[in-house]
């Protein structure tokens, strides 16, 4: 079994941070790209940002310059700094990882349950 569990969602004001996390544990042999994606009401789930093993990112253009994806290897999480957040970042903010849950077994993709992120004033 894996699971993932993210944390740090809530509600802000216009331009304000927020940091989530995401660990990943259980049967896990080696995990591969870590990342976010997201989902507004009524729309569908997009991708934010993430990162490969190596360190290498890719983001939404809607958050380039204004949020930041990190992964720390040794303790299988990955974050999301996210900066100068306006109204249409709300969503839930959901972490995944593709992950191999032993030497021969194939990499899937799997997800948190989602955080939510909400920006009011």
């Amino acid at each position: 079994q894996v699971q993932l569990v993210e944390s740090g969602g809530g509600l802000v004001q216009p331009g304000g941070s927020l940091r989530l996390s995401c660990a990943a544990s259980g049967m896990i042999f080696n995990i591969g790209t870590m990342g976010w994606y997201r989902q507004a009401p009524g729309k569908q789930r997009e991708l934010v940002a993430h990162i490969t093993r190596g360190g290498s990112t890719n983001y939404a253009d809607f958050v380039k310059g204004r949020f930041t994806v990190s992964r720390d290897g040794a303790k299988n999480t990955v974050d999301l700094q996210m900066n100068i957040l306006n109204p249409e970042d709300t969503a839930v903010y959901y972490c995944y990882a593709r992950i191999a849950t032993g030497m021969l077994t194939p990499i899937k993709d799997y997800w948190g349950q989602g955080t939510q992120v909400t920006v009011s004033s």
